[in-house]
């Protein structure tokens, strides 16, 4: 949409863009009701303002582009490319690229406000379960999909790794929204993972230390109040806040109890949800003690559908930190796993450094080495478990 008649603050300006880019950003301007102008004045503004991207967007075939932008921006765009060594065409690129980023279309917003459910979990400790939660959370933020981070784990790794604090005791916490014990909004304790790769699109729900004593908190709440169905707790808290996001992905802890079949059920296959696009992912070693642990997983997941009559669909296990030097048990357990065909093995990662520094700077993985190995193995397990 261009305004024919702009006002006497704005002068034109004509530059260059790739056509997908320039009939991208076209529907949707059109999609969100704006003035083409508008659109770009935002995006060269917040693109100035973000830090320089190190992505260099291909501009090939670029062909001619003009509108109207408040007098001086122009000139002040131009300035930030020379400093950041960038030629205009490419700085405008990536203004446009960002916005749309930041601006999804309402077409890919998911129907009825039901976001894909990623639960990852396993019934040992140390398997990756944190490392794989964040880096797919972070490959669905970069595909454009809006995406919230749970840390339902009470040890508050992933918040950690983020450099989030985690919530103490005694304030409001999804613990207290699980139970039905809080008159706050949920949305007040999501914290958004200021990164610009981002493009502000994921936001964490961090752990709190209340989250030790969910599982009694939560039996004694079914208990004392009729209707209270306990598997369902973790649904209760979530749901006000489903509409906002297109992927939710659950880092669990390990758990036989409560917490785990209320986060099961809330990664159950909805009403009318297709086949797949919500349900389990499974971090596993190349080892004997990952197979025990997977096979009660398994039983729990059963037992849980046979009692509620649902299905909990396995989207697929994940080989963490394998380093095939470690002889027969690492090489014979890594075939075991892809003998099962069902559930898939969506990817093999190997035990590598990039992953522990992005740990110790407490950076998402994928802004601290987006071309790393590791990376590109969530942005894969991504695309594999997507609608």
């Amino acid at each position: 949409m261009a305004s024919p008649n702009p006002p006497s603050d704005r002068e034109k300006v004509a530059s260059k863009l790739p056509p997908a880019l320039k009939q991208e950003l076209k529907v949707r301007a059109a999609e969100l009701q704006l003035d083409i102008q508008d659109a770009v004045t935002t995006a060269i503004t917040n693109w100035r303002e973000a830090p320089a991207s190190s992505q260099v967007l291909d501009t090939t075939g670029a062909d001619s582009f003009s509108t109207w932008l408040p007098n001086g921006l122009y000139d002040a765009f131009k300035d930030t490319c020379t400093d950041r060594g960038v030629s205009y065409i490419q700085g405008l690129a990536q203004a446009v690229r960002r916005w749309l980023d930041v601006n999804p279309s309402p077409a890919h917003r998911p129907e009825g406000g039901i976001p894909e459910r990623k639960i990852v979990c396993n019934q040992k400790g140390g398997v990756g379960k944190t490392a794989i939660s964040a880096g797919i959370a972070q490959a669905y933020a970069e595909m454009g999909k809006r995406v919230l981070l749970v840390d339902y784990d009470p040890q508050g790794h992933l918040s950690d790794q983020l450099g989030i604090a985690q919530i103490p005791p005694g304030h409001d916490s999804l613990v207290a929204h699980m139970c039905g014990e809080s008159d706050g909004n949920l949305r007040d304790l999501i914290v958004p993972i200021a990164d610009p790769r981002f493009g502000g699109r994921l936001d964490l729900l961090p752990s709190c230390f209340d989250g030790f004593l969910l599982d009694a908190r939560v039996g004694v709440k079914a208990v004392q109040t009729r209707g209270f169905q306990k598997e369902a707790a973790l649904e209760l808290a979530l749901e006000p806040v489903e509409s906002y996001y297109d992927v939710i992905v659950v880092d669990c802890p390990p758990s036989l109890g409560i917490a785990m079949d209320a986060a099961l059920y809330y990664g159950r296959r909805r009403q009318g949800e297709p086949a797949g696009v919500s349900g389990v992912v499974i971090p596993v070693l190349a080892e004997d003690s990952s197979a025990t642990a997977y096979g009660m997983l398994a039983g729990q997941i059963g037992d849980l559908c046979a009692d509620l009559r649902v299905d909990v669909d396995y989207l697929g296990i994940v080989v963490n930190l394998y380093d095939g030097r470690r002889g027969a048990i690492a090489t014979t357990s890594l075939a075991e796993w892809r003998k099962l065909g069902d559930p898939p093995v969506l990817a093999v990662i190997n035990d590598l450094k990039e992953q522990r520094e992005a740990v110790r700077r407490k950076e998402p993985l994928l802004s601290y080495a987006p071309s790393c190995e590791q990376s590109e193995a969530m942005r894969d397990i991504a695309k594999r478990v997507t609608a």
